[in-house]
């Protein structure tokens, strides 16, 4: 029996466009990536967890989204905060899973739709469809009983296959959902999957929200779904993939120079002293050789904090005689 081979052309368009997106990941790399910016990176993922679940209707805004992730009580329906709350733990699940392992996609379907549906981290036993944002049926999936064989034959050419990964990916994340292989939850678990797959080949992809610029081009998305299945080929999804991703990249070189424009010389100096473990004011002082607890509090401490680079183990009492200070 022949290897399995998913139908499609890498086009000029297509290799230009991996060009350009390979070109500003260099330049986010010289800018020493989001390794210092813990509050851009939380942002980032927060924002492709709002928008993910946006698309499949959740109906929570991000700053909803932000509370639930904290543990505030959020008034809302409590299948979409149990989604928001699920998501959450699947992402932070990325560096472990293996997203070339079907048994992890399986595991990590069941983390995504607990509590939610039945039968999660299994294979679907109907028949099921791809509805787009105005409820119009635009794909039917195949058959039930084909879905496993499918499923292997899928994760068998992705192990294999040399296609550059921005493209495999994209390859993956269309036959993912034309297979349709779970009863619900395809449709974030494929972007998932994506994401899951550029981050083995470059981890800052893990933090960069490509989930938010598809929910912005909703109608296009689900069109190139639609077109590729037309065509019996991908083509068409995988050029609107590269496209998406090449916004999310260029907004986050646009965002992370922004916030390291904010970053001033005495927030680096303290930084450079502040540690893991938690550890007074005055010893932060004494290590930045400062007298001044206001000069400190000012230009130091409290702009720290706000870019997240730092955090408090006290953070309900900010004044307590307890405090402490760690880095994230």
């Amino acid at each position: 029996m022949d290897k399995y081979i998913p139908p499609y052309d890498i086009t000029d368009e297509m290799l230009e466009l991996v060009s350009e997106i390979t070109e500003d990941l260099g330049k986010l790399s010289s800018m020493n990536d989001l390794e210092r910016l813990p509050r851009l990176r939380r942002v980032n993922r927060i924002r492709s967890i709002q928008s993910s679940l946006a698309i499949e209707n959740n109906t929570l805004s991000l700053e909803q989204v932000t509370d639930v992730i904290d543990g505030k009580h959020v008034l809302g329906p409590q299948d979409d905060i149990i989604a928001v709350k699920n998501a959450f733990s699947v992402y932070k699940m990325l560096p472990e899973l293996d997203p070339f392992s079907l048994e992890d996609l399986l595991k990590a379907h069941g983390t995504m739709m607990h509590g939610l549906v039945e039968g999660v981290g299994e294979l679907r036993t109907s028949s099921v469809g791809v509805i787009n944002a105005q409820g119009k049926v635009i794909h039917v999936a195949p058959p039930h009983d084909m879905v496993k064989e499918l499923m292997e034959q899928l994760f068998d050419w992705m192990k294999t296959s040399k296609t550059q990964m921005l493209i495999r990916s994209s390859i993956f994340h269309y036959e993912f959902e034309f297979i349709h292989p779970f009863a619900d939850g395809n449709g974030r678990t494929g972007r998932l999957w994506q994401t899951a797959l550029l981050a083995s080949w470059k981890p800052i992809f893990e933090w960069i929200p490509i989930e938010n610029i598809i929910k912005d081009n909703q109608d296009e998305y689900y069109r190139a779904i639609g077109l590729s299945t037309a065509e019996g080929k991908s083509n068409r999804f995988i050029l609107f993939m590269l496209k998406v991703i090449q916004k999310a990249v260029s907004e986050l070189a646009r965002d992370t120079r922004g916030h390291q424009n904010h970053i001033t010389s005495q927030i680096k100096a303290l930084m450079s002293v502040v540690q893991s473990y938690p550890m007074t004011a005055a010893e932060l002082m004494e290590k930045l050789g400062l007298k001044s607890r206001a000069s400190f509090r000012k230009n130091y401490l409290q702009p720290a904090l706000e870019a997240g680079l730092i955090a408090m183990t006290e953070p309900e009492s900010p004044t307590s005689r307890n405090q402490r200070y760690y880095k994230i």
